[in-house]
């Protein structure tokens, strides 16, 4: 299978599926939780509050394992698996450009100070259950 085909089939995941875990590591632990993703071609964001156990953690270990995509549905059901890089980021273009009605229940708006973006920077993704194939990875 050639790299842009795969490219393009995690790109379609990425679109489709928003809410996905994020791993990080608390005392050689790690710590899972649910997230909403947003993505700009391969790079990802979620918003997060400040006063949260995960910006604590990403302080320690700025490392992440996110899974996007699956449905639920069994064998053959794809979805990716992200390793990448977490920095923390607060600027008032990015806070509008992640802001949606699903945030309010948790933020009084873009403006809020406990709202905090973060960044994710990929340095593999690997294309799952497609189909009984091996698993397809991208390198970044």
């Amino acid at each position: 299978m050639i790299l842009s085909t795969v490219k393009e089939q995690v790109l379609s995941i990425l679109k489709e599926s928003h809410v996905g875990t994020m791993a990080t590591i608390n005392d050689n632990k790690p710590r899972s939780r649910y997230m909403t993703f947003f993505n700009d071609d391969l790079t990802l964001y979620t918003v997060t509050s400040k006063d949260t156990h995960k910006t604590e953690d990403i302080e320690q270990n700025p490392y992440t394992h996110i899974l996007l995509g699956y449905e639920g549905e069994g064998v053959g059901d794809t979805y990716v698996e992200i390793e990448g890089k977490v920095s923390e980021h607060d600027d008032e273009s990015m806070r509008e450009k992640v802001w949606n009605d699903h945030l309010e229940p948790w933020f009084d708006g873009p403006e809020d100070p406990k709202l905090l973006i973060l960044k994710i920077d990929p340095d593999q993704i690997r294309l799952m259950n497609k189909k009984g194939q091996p698993p397809q990875t991208l390198e970044l």
